[in-house]
């Protein structure tokens, strides 16, 4: 597609969000599915019929422009989509992970506001005003998606993630003390069977001179 004015590229970079919601559509059931929180769990599924509401709108539009909405690839959803996938392939705790999922998702939430912000401008300059509005709705989810999630990671779910690590490092340091004491009382029980073993194996005295006398 060629690019000569601000529409060919208000409509390309309209292609490239159905692309990338496109995915995002794909790609939140696994979210949901490897979630353990149960309020992130309900915030990705929430999400993911919200996603499904933006396809629908970018349709609405492409409909009125006499547009397919297909024939891109957004490549930035794909690269984000990916970095989500290689971290459930590591070895994570659950807490850790529900962090995790939060930081990939928001990366994904604020590179989807910077899109819709930028079409629902460029809507507003080529005098498309039921774009703009349509496009602004979005742009509204996707801000409050993203503070959801926030506050998901801020009021309990970083802090879960944090107290389980000081855990787990307590557990190690009390794990390290007990080998600690386990090896005096061995050491103590050794060097007490050696007093015994010199008292056991030591030759009985001569009776003195003094005795003999008696």
């Amino acid at each position: 597609m060629e690019l000569e004015s601000l529409r060919d590229l208000y409509i390309d970079e309209l292609k490239d969000l159905y692309s990338a919601e496109k995915q995002l559509v794909k790609a939140l059931p696994k979210m949901v599915k490897n979630a353990t929180n149960p309020d992130l769990k309900k915030a990705f599924s929430d999400h993911l019929s919200q996603t499904e509401g933006h396809v629908a709108r970018l349709e609405e539009i492409f409909e009125s422009l006499e547009a397919s909405p297909r024939g891109k690839k957004c490549v930035g959803m794909e690269g984000l989509i990916e970095e989500a996938d290689e971290m459930l392939e590591e070895d994570v705790d659950e807490v850790v992970l529900d962090a995790g999922l939060i930081s990939k998702a928001q990366h994904v939430e604020h590179y989807e506001m910077a899109g819709y912000g930028t079409v629902h401008r460029w809507a507003v300059t080529l005098g498309e005003s039921e774009h703009a509005e349509l496009l602004e709705q979005t742009l509204n989810e996707e801000k409050e998606a993203d503070e959801l999630l926030t506050q998901l990671a801020e009021n309990s779910i970083n802090v879960e993630a944090a107290a389980g690590a000081e855990d787990s490092e307590g557990a190690t340091t009390r794990r390290s003390r007990g080998d600690r004491e386990v090896s005096r009382s061995v050491a103590s029980d050794v060097s007490s069977n050696r007093g015994d073993s010199s008292s056991k194996s030591r030759p009985r005295s001569k009776s003195s001179p003094r005795a003999s006398a008696r």
